[in-house]
């Protein structure tokens, strides 16, 4: 499958006091040409004052599906262990119906213990948040089977993480999209275990689509040339300075044959 080159925009939604901040930063990214606008599902900053501003993650994606018209969008990734699978599921046809047809339902095992512990989830161990993300994924798609209206299309998964054993076996069964924080070499042999757990389960490896943040453009060669096709570019508040953003887009542009109009 030849899929072309897409640019992403994480606009973390940390460090902007008021959600203004957000709101024109999204604006501004589907005025430059992004393909799709990601936000992350977190409660408190992940880097400067720990105790900044913050915002959360679902109820912004249906501000951001309302206010925009051609980006894709979704969660980089939602915490797997925050929320009831069903209502997730609900949560995310809802936003679906909301965008008509944009949403990506990104998802992870969850690692920011922090999270947990000020919210109330259990944070248990590596192994054990990857177990309960594997009984989700499948009430998760079981849910989005029975809901009326149901979505408006098959809305993509997009899983993030790297572990051979119990990550790439749900990329290869439920996954659209991978993503990954894998150099170079590490991606290659990681994309050949996926490749043998799509085999497993009769999965066509070449249906998923491989992610990564963006690298900057000369590594990002390289690692088009080894089968991604989507790169990230993070941003934080409270300038949400888009100047990478347009280096990445412009990059995509002379890669790609024509402009991208969505997920291939």
């Amino acid at each position: 499958m030849t899929r072309p080159v897409r640019i992403g925009v994480q606009l973390q939604p940390q460090h902007a006091p008021n959600y203004g901040l957000i709101r024109d930063a999204v604006l501004r990214a589907e005025d430059a040409g992004v393909d799709i606008v990601f936000n992350w599902d977190h409660f408190f900053p992940l880097t400067g004052d720990p105790n900044g501003a913050h915002f959360e993650c679902w109820t912004m994606l249906g501000a951001v599906a309302e206010q925009t018209e051609r980006v894709e969008l979704g969660a980089l990734v939602t915490g797997g262990g925050y929320r009831n699978p069903d209502l997730l599921a609900d949560m995310a046809r809802t936003v679906d119906h909301i965008s008509d047809g944009r949403l990506i339902l990104g998802i992870g095992a969850g690692w920011f213990q922090r999270d947990y512990d000020e919210y109330g989830y259990e944070f248990g161990s590596a192994g054990t948040r990857l177990d309960l993300l594997k009984r989700h994924l499948a009430r998760i798609d079981a849910r989005l089977k029975k809901l009326n209206p149901q979505p408006t299309r098959d809305i993509p998964i997009l899983i993030g993480g790297g572990g051979e054993k119990k990550t790439l076996p749900l990329v290869a069964q439920y996954a659209d999209i991978w993503h990954t924080f894998a150099d170079l070499d590490v991606l290659a042999h990681k994309n050949r275990v996926l490749a043998q757990h799509c085999a497993t389960v009769g999965t066509d490896e070449e249906h998923i689509e491989r992610s990564v943040q963006w690298p900057g453009a000369e590594q990002a060669v390289a690692l088009h040339e080894a089968g991604v096709t989507l790169f990230t570019v993070g941003i934080g508040g409270p300038d949400y300075d888009l100047g990478e953003v347009r280096r990445a887009i412009n990059w995509r542009d002379e890669i790609n044959p024509e402009p991208v109009g969505g997920l291939a």
